[in-house]
């Protein structure tokens, strides 16, 4: 099975790209698009689900996984609510009654998907690593 490098191995720059620049870049982007176009912020925060699952597999286990989610998704979820206020328009998609809420709800969604991508690599890793029964004669 092919592993990936884990996110502690990487090297400090790595790490904090990985970490909080690109969820900062896509939290600006969906801000951006929340006033533009409802089908494509959806599309973005799918994307961007798919990548907070698959950033878990960078991890030993879950918990690891879910560290990462909730700083990335707290990070994307600010960064979406400031360029929102930049942008000055209207969202098509609700942030709720009250929308610094948001940067919350997206950390405990991010940390979530995290914590299930770590814990299915490491399921995926224990699996690898059991040796293989005898073939039946």
């Amino acid at each position: 099975m092919l592993e990936p490098t884990l996110f502690r191995d990487r090297p400090r720059a790595v790490q904090i790209v990985l970490g909080g620049v690109v969820p900062a870049l896509l939290g600006v982007a969906a801000g951006i698009l929340i006033g533009a176009s409802t089908g494509a912020y959806w599309a973005l925060a799918a994307v961007v689900s798919i990548g907070g699952l698959l950033a878990g597999f960078e991890h030993e286990d879950g918990w690891g996984g879910a560290d990462r989610g909730l700083v990335g998704g707290a990070v994307y979820g600010t960064f979406l609510l400031i360029s929102h206020a930049v942008a000055g328009t209207t969202a098509k998609v609700s942030l709720g009654s009250f929308p610094p809420f948001f940067a919350v709800v997206a950390a405990i969604i991010g940390m979530l998907l995290g914590a299930l991508g770590g814990r299915i690599a490491r399921s995926l890793r224990e699996r690898g690593r059991q040796p293989s029964a005898p073939a039946a004669e």
